[in-house]
């Protein structure tokens, strides 16, 4: 039980819900943020709906980073550089008048686009046999090599592949690069590796370097004969029949494979640290399927679940059902921590394609009986890829193992599908009659539902955790005029959302599910998508309805994971005497906007480029400090543990000054309901406690209390109905105990170190 605070001691509350406050005559000043933040916003809008705005940026070619290197260091020998020539945007390289090789920007040849979801640019010379002789980084966004890693590493890697020919590289199926990959930094340099493979074996084909020719004289024959995916094919299949047939592939791997695999590939370091356990313990059971041939997808989504993704998918696009146990996840934390899936790759041909967080679904389970995978994911074919379902591909899991504090040694396995021929029709053969419609099974219930299904038991217990928020605010002044029982009950909750809502669930609730929200509305929205995250849309709907009867402080004063654990730790601080730092009111109030300015650069980024837009929400330190629980690398360690220290000195540090999220639930919080929290004319004239105690100074000199800043912590309240802390309430009881024949103390009682606080 923690006792309230001395006036000169500030008291956490939490986030409560914003509403419209009647203007005081004299205090209109207060408006002006406001305003400020309504013309930045206009601002950001008109900026991103000009004509040169950067969501109509052209993107780069060849001619823009070519002056930023020499002909020589692209290629040797060369003096200058030609024009244009082909059908690709490539450039001679010339000695003299003498052609010695050519350049060609990877970008412009084929998808290049990084971890941070923008290209990464490398200028590449290949010469007349088909051999690469140089190659330059000239342009890259990716955080990971700008925060930590020396971008000399990556040019080593990069230089890896000089002296390498296409033809070698067509040959290589093995996909080890010639240089190590670097640590940390891994879907980077994968890219970069893959492009620069591609690239050059696209170039040399369309050029006809080395011997290597584009084969145009009967392609158009080849492609006519190429079966197709025959999608009037009906039925459904149980999960023994797809996996006996081929329809579903297996890759098992126990762990005594993968010891001899890293073996194999030549580090010691890896060698020396093997996995432990059985021989024969499962390290990793991997599936993988074509969720788009029409029997595997009615079979394992259910009839409804596959014409949903039918809908979702636009002309030609594909989507595959990846599932996994054992040991090791092919998802990793990458995608959460960054949204992209640097574990798996899908290599078909010359194409090589990477899954991001926006081309992942989360599937729940399986239908047509199959066992429970702890790792389902259904995965889109990002929009363009020339994927063929109808051809064969493989699945390449990137499997890692820490050989030091820092360094990791990687190996490839490879996964191998073909597609039934049954699933197939080879024109000009007719087409097979079509049988008859199979009634829709029992497993195909819907994809979402299944999944709701399978978290019955959370959602009750959330139901139970939101009931008892909901009380709190009905009942709130029955509350707060129990100190020690109120003080238990906001710890019980406060607990519940740190340990179990968000280390244990992990459903935080970001700035970047706000974004998505708004980018489906300008896009193809569907509830579906946000359905298939039972928890997280259960607490996003209450906070919605929270937002128009209170305000936000339902979330972020009593349900938000990181705000509770920002008052826990500041809880503890208090115990051990950690001295607080009180911020003068007229410095507060020019810090706590800072909010709102992120969380409007967050928007209008989002609104031309939704990747980078949440690649800066890492200015919240959710994922680091909930969702891995501080299991990161050590910049986003550092930077939550840095927000952690200072809340130990301001309680609520992020709170008030630096949370997007917290200022996107304001701005709608504003059209609030009700206001409960109640107020004596003496508030701030003379009397200042409330305003002293208030955790994230959302009570002002003059006593109002700020709708947008307050965190409904209740704390005020307490003090409003206390009779020891309260200069009204303790007049009242003076006036009372005279009544009733009681002699007045001589001095004020000093404040009971036992007296609960928010």
């Amino acid at each position: 039980m923690r006792p309230p605070s001395l006036p000169n001691r500030p008291r956490p509350i939490t986030p409560p819900l914003a509403r419209v406050v009647p203007p005081i005559p004299g205090h209109n000043r207060k408006d002006a943020p406001h305003r400020v933040l309504i013309a930045i916003l206009a601002l950001l809008l008109a900026f991103w709906g000009l004509p040169g705005g950067p969501a109509r940026a052209a993107e780069s070619h060849l001619a823009t980073y070519l002056p930023l290197a020499t002909p020589a260091e692209l290629v040797p020998g060369s003096d200058h550089f030609g024009a244009p020539q082909g059908p690709l945007p490539v450039v001679p390289a010339l000695a003299g008048d003498k052609v010695v090789g050519y350049v060609y920007l990877n970008s412009d040849v084929v998808n290049a686009t990084g971890y941070s979801g923008r290209p990464i640019s490398i200028l590449v010379g290949i010469g007349p046999d088909a051999r690469i002789t140089g190659a330059k980084l000239v342009d890259h966004h990716e955080p990971i090599v700008l925060v930590g890693i020396p971008v000399a590493k990556i040019e080593h890697f990069i230089n890896g592949y000089v002296g390498r020919s296409a033809a070698d590289m067509m040959a290589d199926t093995g996909g080890k690069p010639p240089v190590d990959i670097v640590s940390g930094a891994t879907v980077t340099v994968m890219v970069i590796g893959d492009t620069i493979t591609r690239s050059a074996i696209k170039v040399a084909h369309t050029l006809g370097l080395g011997g290597l020719t584009a084969g145009t004289d009967d392609g158009a024959a080849k492609a006519a004969a190429r079966p197709t995916v025959n999608r009037d094919l009906a039925g459904e299949a149980d999960w023994t029949t797809l996996t006996g047939d081929g329809s579903v592939r297996r890759l098992l791997l126990p762990v005594a494979q993968v010891n001899q695999a890293f073996i194999e590939a030549g580090g010691p370091g890896a060698a020396a640290r093997p996995e432990p356990g059985p021989d024969d313990d499962t390290f990793i059971d991997l599936y993988a399927t074509v969720a788009t041939l029409p029997v595997v997808g009615r079979s394992l989504l259910g009839q409804d679940g596959y014409d949903r993704l039918g809908q979702r998918l636009k002309p030609g696009q594909q989507a595959v059902i990846i599932a996994g146990t054992g040991r090791y996840s092919f998802k990793g934390s990458g995608y959460v921590r960054g949204g992209i899936f640097d574990r798996i790759e899908l290599i078909q041909g010359e194409n090589t394609i990477r899954f991001r967080d926006s081309n992942h679904t989360r599937l729940g389970s399986l239908a047509g009986g199959a066992p429970d995978f702890p790792d389902i994911g259904l995965f889109t074919i990002p929009d363009g890829s020339t994927f063929d379902a109808a051809q064969p591909w493989r699945l390449r899991l990137l499997i890692q193992r820490q050989v030091g504090s820092l360094d990791k040694a990687f190996i490839t396995v490879d996964l191998d599908y073909t597609p039934p021929q049954k699933y197939l029709t080879l024109p000009p053969a007719p087409a097979p009659a079509a049988a008859p419609t199979a009634a829709p099974s029992a497993a195909g219930a819907k994809l979402w539902q299944r999944m709701w299904d399978g978290d019955r038991l959370d959602l009750a217990l959330l139901a139970l955790l939101l009931a008892a928020v909901t009380a709190i605010f009905f009942f709130q002044h029955e509350l707060v005029r129990r100190p020690a029982l109120y003080d238990r009950v906001r710890l019980a909750i406060l607990v519940a959302s740190l340990f179990w809502l968000g280390w244990w669930k992990h459903a935080q609730l970001s700035v970047v599910n706000v974004l998505t929200f708004v980018n489906a509305l300008r896009t193809d929205f569907s509830w579906d998508y946000f359905l298939m995250e039972p928890l997280l849309f259960v607490l996003w709907f209450a906070v919605a309805a929270a937002l128009l009867f209170w305000g936000r402080g339902a979330f972020c004063g009593w349900l938000c994971p990181f705000g509770a654990l920002q008052e826990l730790t500041n809880r503890v601080a208090r115990r051990l005497k950690v001295k607080q730092v009180k911020v003068p009111f007229s410095v507060h109030q020019r810090l706590w906007p800072l909010k709102y300015i992120l969380f409007l650069i967050l928007f209008g980024l989002s609104l031309s480029e939704l990747s980078m837009a949440e690649r800066l929400a890492e200015v919240e330190p959710f994922k680091t400090a909930i969702v891995l629980v501080f299991w990161r690398s050590w910049p986003f360690v550092l930077f939550a543990v840095a927000l952690l220290a200072a809340n130990l000195f301001i309680e609520r540090f992020f709170c008030r000054y630096l949370c997007p999220l917290g200022a996107a639930l304001a701005i709608p919080a504003r059209l609030r309901m009700f206001d409960w929290l109640r107020r004596y004319r003496e508030c701030g004239n003379p009397c200042q406690r409330c305003g002293n105690e208030c955790p994230v100074q959302a009570i002002h000199p003059e006593g109002d209390i700020n709708p947008n800043e307050c965190i409904q912590c209740l704390h005020c309240q307490l003090l409003y109905h206390h009779d020891q802390m309260c200069p009204v309430m303790i007049q009242r009881r003076l006036k009372r105990d005279r009544q009733n024949g009681l002699a007045p103390p001589t001095t004020l009682p000093p404040r009971p170190e036992a007296t609960p606080r928010a």
